[in-house]
């Protein structure tokens, strides 16, 4: 079933759809980074502002450099230590859609931990966005069952992988890190 799901994932992020898939976290709304027209239907289907920027993620920190002007070396030990989902807002995003990245030019990125995650990400490539599978402005849902129907009817695919899974899914850590290595915690 797992196969299944990240093959029917990826024909949609490669076709430029929106999928609602489980991750580390609470349930998302994720498509191709590197694509603006799908960013755009993700901030349409929320009701989101499109000057909030998006979290993205990637299946490995070996991947940043690609995606951000500089790494700052605490970076790494951040990743490979944080017990919870740590996003980390990098200054200087790259190679990724205009929309995704907050007018500073700044891009929240999570390492994902999560094996669906894992697996589609390094298959598709690209990095993925990742936003709360809600409306904006109403509350995350904490599980599968708590995902409003319009969210579900506005996607091309709904990841069929923990859809039972009924434990109560927090948001990450964001944590805000600067090129000299300074940090203030976003959200904890």
């Amino acid at each position: 079933m797992l196969k299944d799901d990240i093959n029917k994932a990826l024909e949609i992020l490669n076709e430029g759809g929106i999928i609602l898939y489980p991750t580390d976290t609470i349930w998302g709304l994720g498509c191709d980074a590197t694509n603006e027209a799908a960013v755009e239907r993700i901030f349409k289907l929320k009701g989101r502002d499109a000057g909030k920027s998006l979290i993205v993620l990637l299946d490995t920190e070996n991947k940043l450099e690609s995606y951000v002007t500089e790494v700052p070396a605490i970076a790494y030990d951040l990743i490979e230590y944080a017990e919870n989902p740590l996003t980390i807002i990098y200054s200087g995003a790259k190679n990724l859609a205009k929309n995704v990245i907050h007018e500073d030019g700044s891009l929240g990125i999570r390492v994902a931990k999560h094996p669906f995650c894992q697996q589609l990400i390094q298959r598709f490539r690209k990095p993925i966005v990742s936003t709360s599978a809600n409306i904006s402005g109403e509350a995350s849902p904490k599980n599968f069952s708590e995902i409003a129907d319009e969210i579900k009817n506005g996607v091309d695919y709904v990841v069929k992988y923990e859809q039972d899974d009924l434990s109560e899914k927090r948001p990450s850590t964001i944590m805000k890190l600067e090129t000299d290595g300074r940090f203030s915690f976003i959200r904890r």
